[in-house]
């Protein structure tokens, strides 16, 4: 399985991508909303972690972008992000995210997170 990372703190991708290879998946990388973009374009990955405060698109712009698509309209998303308020959480949703996960995060519960939406029938 594939997962896409977007985030623009070098530090948070770095943990994210080390954590995910040794939990067995395949990880991609992109520091903002135009790169992951452009990352999806190249290989369209099997769930997208998004940050929402990125430079160039932010991750509500990428999330809207993807669930307009129909060729990415059903790769879940999972928000991970400093915005831990209601209103953040509300509109991610209302925007097709999947799961909204405020920073600071406990590892293992983003990674059952992740297994849990991947093993969803139609994941």
């Amino acid at each position: 399985m594939r997962v896409l990372v977007a985030d623009d703190e070098i530090h948070i991708r770095t943990l994210l991508k080390i954590t995910l290879e040794m939990a067995g998946y395949e990880v991609d990388v992109a520091a903002d909303g135009q790169e992951a973009l452009e990352r999806i374009e190249e290989r369209i990955p099997d769930l997208i972690l998004l940050d929402i405060k990125m430079p160039n698109l932010n991750g509500w712009q990428v999330c809207e972008r993807l669930k307009a698509d129909e060729k990415t309209r059903k790769i879940p998303i999972i928000m991970v992000t400093a915005f831990g308020q209601k209103e953040a959480r509300q509109r991610s949703m209302d925007l097709g995210a999947d799961e909204f996960i405020p920073k600071p995060f406990e590892t293992p519960a983003l990674l059952e997170t992740i297994k849990r939406i991947l093993d969803r029938p139609n994941a």
